[in-house]
């Protein structure tokens, strides 16, 4: 279904029955990122998986405030209220797992439990913002100049994804043909607004959370594992998983259990 928001039109799945869960894709992805969890996670939650501002079916619109990382939260509220839900679960993944902190922050009376897959809450100091500001800048031009199926080419192949090479072509030709069907502005604008050097660092807030949190990571993925590690730190009521033989998409590489233990958190 599409659903308007603030004058952008947002495509929405839903599936399964039970309390709510929304589901955040990560950079580049869509809502098929978690359609294959509908038969597992349908049997206890109602699943809401939208595409993201700039990403998938959902509008991309030119103004990048639009993209602001309290904006798309903002959107996603918006977007429950016209389901008429009230409160909810929380996964998500990557880029949509800071999004998801974002949410959590934000609007701490929505939200029961939060999943965060490979998610950091942002960058600590003003200088590594300003660094990371100035490559995502320069990633935006890219796909800007070059056009999408330059910029997938580049992105399969940084060290981040390196694991997923050694998955069965059909589901890297899958995850491929999906990243090739997003929108070249959408993309940029989303590096531009919604990237780690863009967006508030939520670290000072960690503490605040009064939900229960599950932290999952990939044992190969060492730079997220040690920022699990330092959250779960500052975080109340945090619980920390590292997924053994597993890289930065959990939900790809190690599928059957990455769903079995969210539907273990979410049931519990």
């Amino acid at each position: 279904m599409q659903i308007e928001v603030n004058d952008s039109r947002y495509q929405v799945e839903v599936c399964g029955e039970g309390f709510p869960l929304l589901l955040l894709h990560g950079f580049t992805g869509d809502s098929s990122t978690w359609t294959p969890f509908c038969q597992v996670w349908g049997k206890h939650s109602k699943l809401i998986i939208p595409d993201i501002i700039g990403h998938g079916k959902t509008d991309s619109p030119e103004d990048l405030n639009r993209y602001q990382i309290e904006s798309a939260a903002e959107d996603l509220i918006l977007l429950l209220d016209q389901l008429e839900i009230e409160k909810f679960d929380l996964l998500g993944y990557s880029m949509g797992g800071r999004l998801a902190l974002t949410l959590a922050i934000l609007y701490p009376e929505r939200v029961r439990k939060v999943i965060l897959e490979s998610a950091s809450p942002g960058l600590k100091t003003d200088e590594e913002r300003i660094l990371r500001r100035m490559k995502d800048e320069e990633l935006a031009n890219f796909i800007k100049d070059q056009g999408i199926m330059s910029f997938v080419n580049y992105w399969e192949a940084i060290p981040l994804f390196s694991t997923m090479r050694s998955l069965p072509n059909s589901i890297r030709d899958s995850i491929r043909e999906q990243r090739l069907s997003n929108n070249a502005q959408g993309l940029a604008n989303s590096l531009l607004g919604m990237g780690t050097g863009s967006q508030a660092s939520w670290w000072e807030k960690l503490d605040l959370l009064g939900c229960e949190v599950l932290l999952l990571t990939g044992e190969k993925d060492e730079k997220f594992c040690k920022i699990a590690e330092r959250m779960t730190e500052e975080m109340n009521r945090a619980t920390w998983i590292v997924i053994n033989d597993s890289g930065h998409a959990i939900h790809v590489e190690s599928k059957e259990k990455f769903g079995t233990i969210v539907s273990d958190f979410l049931s519990n």
